[in-house]
């Protein structure tokens, strides 16, 4: 069941102004900073259900006018498209509102990390991860958030092999959890003389930003620490100096990379936050002894683990594999437009089971 709390949101708000006027309120900035984004956050939230029940009682008083005109006179057919595009908006503004209640995890509301990886497919493969990386962040950008490109490792022939993303913006982590898995292409192959449809996988692997005040443990004697030049695309600072950084997470085999700032202090740091957010995963895993459920079932990128296929030829549908949801405009998918899988699979994750 699906609950706002009003109540549970305004006592919140009064308690944390409360805390704002503390006297010793500023002595830690970073803690009051977090403190007010919370504030402000609640504050939006509380507006947006006044304002949706303020439209809501104002459509009931023009459907009242409307009657008191009478059917037929053109005050009600006038009364009548204002209404008819009044409810639209508001059913889609309440499915919204709906959604963003299930974001209730702990780190939902945080920025979001995606790596996207080629699997079977070859330079297929490459090109596919090419179109999911377009594909996400014009959803991205489309909702507001910034997207940083953290490292990116082109294709041989073309496309990319695999690309990390710093998605920024609240509730970020809490949708983009819902695209974790492996993502099927079937079309006819541009790279194929013969005209031949191919089937190729990428594995979107997504992850949230951790919390400095997330206490996971990462002592200098376990990692090692690279540097080289960074590639791709940059201009005049690409390959004059190491300034990208790989880490390797001795104990476990974890290897995170980051080559988005031309300073290597700053790729350091990014890349560490992955190496964190990754190890804070992995502790997850153990502690739940569920690895398929934390890691979104992934399992080898290939045939049969998909959790959505995206179908081009012989005809159009993107179908997801776990709420049995599927559209036949590939094309507007394609563009951004996947805010139904996201919400069918948030609502699907909070069935009983």
């Amino acid at each position: 069941m699906i609950h706002f709390d009003l109540e549970g949101k305004k006592k919140k708000i009064n308690e944390l102004e409360q805390k704002t006027a503390g006297a010793d309120f500023w002595d830690d900035p970073e803690e009051a900073q977090k403190t007010i984004q919370e504030l402000n956050s609640l504050k939006e939230k509380v507006e947006r259900f006044n304002e949706i029940r303020n439209r809501r009682e104002d459509l009931l008083v023009l459907v009242d006018l409307g009657l008191e005109a009478g059917e037929g006179s053109a005050e009600y057919e006038q009364v009548y498209e204002e209404v008819s595009q009044g409810v639209k908006n508001l059913v889609r503004d309440i499915e919204i509102m709906k959604i963003s209640t299930l974001l209730d995890g702990k780190y939902d509301k945080n920025n979001c990390i995606m790596s996207l990886h080629a699997g079977a497919g070859g330079t297929e493969a490459q090109d596919w991860v090419q179109m999911l990386l377009r594909m996400y962040t014009r959803w991205a950008e489309d909702k507001g958030y910034k997207v940083e490109t953290l490292d990116l490792l082109p294709g041989d022939e073309a496309g990319i092999k695999s690309v990390t993303l710093m998605i920024k913006g609240e509730n970020a982590y809490g949708y983009l959890k819902a695209e974790k898995g492996v993502h099927r292409l079937v079309r006819i192959s541009p790279f194929d003389a013969s005209g031949r449809r191919h089937t190729s996988f990428a594995s979107v692997d997504v992850m949230p930003e951790i919390d400095d005040d997330i206490e996971i443990e990462i002592r200098p004697e376990d990692i090692k620490v690279d540097t080289y030049r960074s590639g791709g695309a940059g201009g005049q600072h690409v390959n004059k100096t190491d300034s990208a950084v790989r880490i390797t997470h001795i104990p476990t085999g974890i290897v995170v990379q980051c080559q988005n700032e031309r300073s290597q202090h700053s790729n350091r740091i990014t890349a560490m936050k992955i190496l964190k957010a990754r190890l804070y995963e992995l502790y997850q895993e153990q502690q739940k002894e569920k690895i398929e459920e934390l890691r979104g079932e992934q399992r080898e990128i290939a045939w049969g683990s998909q959790i959505r296929s995206y179908v081009f030829h012989p005809y159009n549908m993107v179908k997801d594999h776990r709420t049995n949801v599927e559209v036949g405009n590939v094309n507007a998918v394609m563009d951004g437009d996947i805010d139904l899988f996201i919400n069918e699979y948030l609502k699907f994750s909070k069935q009983p089971r």
